[in-house]
């Protein structure tokens, strides 16, 4: 029987969603305090191997520095601006690194959506540093999920009794076989053409699902009366906090 993830049913994308600059603890904070439980949020490894939380391979988008992630230090990485280009009362807001994002959700009392997002050839090495940090976790407060099944399976190697999410952007065909490479109890994919049809087969087969990116509570509504278990949303100001 797969693990049961106790999801919150409302997940701020990316820390606190178009609210804050992602991947950020102010994220986490403007989550916190509108009264969101659980939050997702990328950790890749800097070129000394320190887990710090970033979607891109690149900084440019994100930070006011240039370049590849995995040839940055953690120390390079961390005199950069990551709040500034979303808006300037962010400004100096510090790319944080995975302990860091870790302390700040335990000091807030959220759950954490682990999305390990590897640079290239760095999967296994990034699974299992990510793993490491959260094997001494208690039940219940943290997911890893990943596109990538290597770092999976590392993960699963160093940290079993933390639940695994595989990441898809469609619902595959084979999605159980998918899921058993990956030694995932639960699938995230994108909410953009799922069908009820496409997701009746997993939840017959008690597999929870959780959708991304969800901005409009039709949608969620719709996901949920089909056996949804989360939504990851940019739009917390839909959702009242006993909606969360």
């Amino acid at each position: 029987m797969p693990h049961l993830i106790r999801y919150p049913r409302i997940i701020a994308h990316r820390c606190g969603g178009a609210l804050a600059p992602e991947n950020t603890l102010a994220g986490m904070r403007i989550a916190a305090r509108l009264g969101c439980r659980g939050v997702e949020f990328d950790v890749a490894l800097t070129a000394d191997g320190v887990p710090i939380l970033m979607h891109d391979a690149t900084l440019e988008r994100t930070t006011n520095g240039a370049g590849f992630l995995a040839t940055k230090t953690a120390a390079e990485i961390a005199c950069l601006d990551a709040g500034g280009k979303h808006h300037r009362a962010f400004a100096v807001e510090p790319a944080p690194t995975f302990q860091a994002a870790l302390q700040t959700c335990a000091e807030l009392g959220l759950w954490a959506n682990v999305e390990i997002k590897p640079t290239p050839g760095t999967e296994a090495e990034t699974g299992r540093v990510v793993a490491n940090l959260v094997a001494g976790i208690g039940p219940g407060t943290v997911l890893l999920s990943s596109f990538s099944v290597l770092a999976l399976q590392q993960a699963l190697h160093v940290a079993p009794a933390i639940p695994r999410a595989l990441l898809t952007e469609t619902i595959p065909a084979d999605w159980r076989d998918q899921l058993v490479a990956a030694g995932a109890s639960a699938l995230h994919t994108a909410a953009s053409g799922i069908t009820v049809d496409l997701i009746a087969p997993l939840c017959h087969s008690r597999i929870q699902l959780a959708c991304y990116t969800v901005n409009d509570r039709a949608t969620a509504a719709t996901l949920f009366a089909a056996g949804v278990s989360a939504i990851f949303t940019d739009r917390l100001d839909l959702w009242m906090p006993e909606e969360m």
